[in-house]
């Protein structure tokens, strides 16, 4: 009885060692949420703005560009992004499937793993893995995202893939993230789609080919930006909901196993006093 309310002891012990954890990895993400969703947040107009900008551009100056050319799609082209640690409930889980869905019937599917988990899922299903991107860290530098959109952008190029799709967590709320998927190249057909009826025609100086060509790889890496940002907050406002309910939990199991302690206590108590009682009845017989 002795040993197994030790046993007990040394499991609330543990338990409450994993909750000081938990509820530091909670106060942890959500001291990072604050600023990653103010980053991400501050992204999406300047995104919006160079987008709409640059849709007119390519609709109404009669400019080509290899980035806009539509073609016929024998091989898609996947950036994948997640995080680099678990611990976030189903976050990561959740755009890994979304994005296996993506390419279920997609043509010659290839994945640009950003994040250990992307690349881990998508290695161990055999996926053609192009390359990857981890250790990105959780302050993330517009300079990360050029590399990543370059480096896509020269796979476009070189014919290794017709289309690229970006895929990521849109962050909506601390404790909401939804699954999205973007085409980032290329930029043309559906994207240009009543770009041209817009009022108004920009002057573009020195010339629309030139502006095009300086505007358009940088609007990849900010869409390509953009993604990390969401996807950082998103991760952060997951980890500290998933670290929330684990507090939580050893809570509920620390009061189960205390109470269970008690029982055990008061059956070892019992049993003496049953054995005291017993001595002396049989002392006095």
């Amino acid at each position: 009885m002795a040993e197994g309310l030790k046993e007990i002891r040394r499991r609330i012990s543990s338990v409450k060692n994993i909750r000081k954890i938990t509820a530091a990895m909670k106060m942890v993400a959500a001291a990072n949420l604050r600023r990653a969703q103010q980053r991400a947040e501050a992204a999406r107009p300047y995104a919006e703005a160079i987008r709409g900008v640059l849709l007119r551009l390519a609709a109404n100056a009669g400019v080509e560009h290899p980035l806009l050319v539509e073609r016929p799609v024998q091989g898609t082209l996947a950036v994948v992004v997640t995080s680099d640690r678990g611990l976030a409930g189903a976050f990561n889980s959740n755009i890994n499937r979304a994005a296996a869905q993506l390419l279920r019937d997609a043509p010659g599917p290839k994945i640009v793993a950003v994040g250990r988990k992307a690349r881990d899922f998508f290695r161990r299903r055999h996926y053609d893995l192009v390359t990857d991107y981890t250790g990105l860290g959780d302050v993330l530098r517009f300079a990360q995202a050029e590399r990543i959109a370059g480096e896509v952008t020269q796979l476009f190029l070189a014919g290794q893939c017709d289309q690229v799709l970006l895929v990521y967590p849109q962050f909506v709320n601390a404790i909401t993230s939804r699954p999205v998927s973007v085409r980032l190249l290329p930029l043309g057909g559906q994207d240009l789609e009543g770009a041209g009826s817009s009022e108004g025609e920009y002057i573009f100086e020195p010339d629309p080919a030139f502006v095009l060509e300086r505007l358009l790889p940088h609007y990849i890496s900010v869409l390509v930006y953009r993604a990390l940002l969401e996807s950082k907050a998103s991760e952060f406002g997951a980890r500290m909901a998933a670290m929330d309910n684990a507090t939580r939990n050893a809570g509920e199991v620390i009061e189960r196993l205390t109470l269970v302690s008690f029982r055990v206590r008061q059956a070892a108590i019992t049993a003496e006093i049953a054995e005291i009682v017993g001595g002396a009845t049989a002392l006095q017989g």
